[in-house]
């Protein structure tokens, strides 16, 4: 899943290698190569990479029926690339370009109460609610791209298969034309 939504995603890193075995805690792989260094993000590609990242979980739904603990990893950080746009990098479209920050303690949790917002409660709950707006969006995303291509995945039996790099995908035609801009 992660490997098909980074193909079509114009503001995504390309993929370099995909591979369904196991590898230490993970169930499999994808390996994204950047073409460049960044030292800044555009919206854009926040919200491109955040659809990779649910990439696996919309695959699971579709090919499975259900979904798995396997997206754990993916959830979290996805969760907090959602969070850091919004409380951070103030691409908020309601809270607008506002950084929200807790206070920072310099003991972390070693004491209860180490991180205490500077916002209200309603500000807070704004806060996770649009959070959850960008991830929701990222898995429709995902999933649209998944849905588009569903067809010609299982013709070409990429389900079967145990390792695929993108050159061998480009041959193939496994994945249609590319990013689109």
């Amino acid at each position: 899943g992660h490997a098909i939504v980074a193909f079509h995603l114009p503001n995504a890193d390309p993929v370099h290698k995909i591979s369904i075995v196991p590898r230490g805690m993970a169930l499999g792989v994808t390996q994204m190569l950047p073409q460049d260094d960044r030292h800044n993000y555009t919206r854009e590609y926040l919200e491109d990479s955040m659809a990779v990242g649910l990439g696996g979980r919309c695959a699971e739904e579709i090919f499975l029926g259900t979904v798995t603990t396997g997206a754990g990893n993916d959830l979290e950080r996805v969760g907090e690339v959602a969070r850091n746009m919004v409380t951070v990098w103030g691409m908020s479209e309601r809270l607008g370009p506002v950084a929200y920050r807790g206070d920072r303690n310099p003991f972390g949790a070693l004491w209860e109460g180490a991180a205490q917002a500077q916002y209200s409660e309603q500000t807070a709950r704004e806060i996770d609610e649009e959070g959850k707006i960008l991830v929701l969006a990222a898995k429709d995303k995902a999933k649209a791209v998944l849905d588009a291509t569903l067809a010609k995945l299982a013709s070409a039996g990429i389900c079967d298969q145990l390792q695929l790099d993108n050159a061998a995908a480009q041959e193939a035609d496994l994945f249609g034309a590319g990013p689109t801009s």
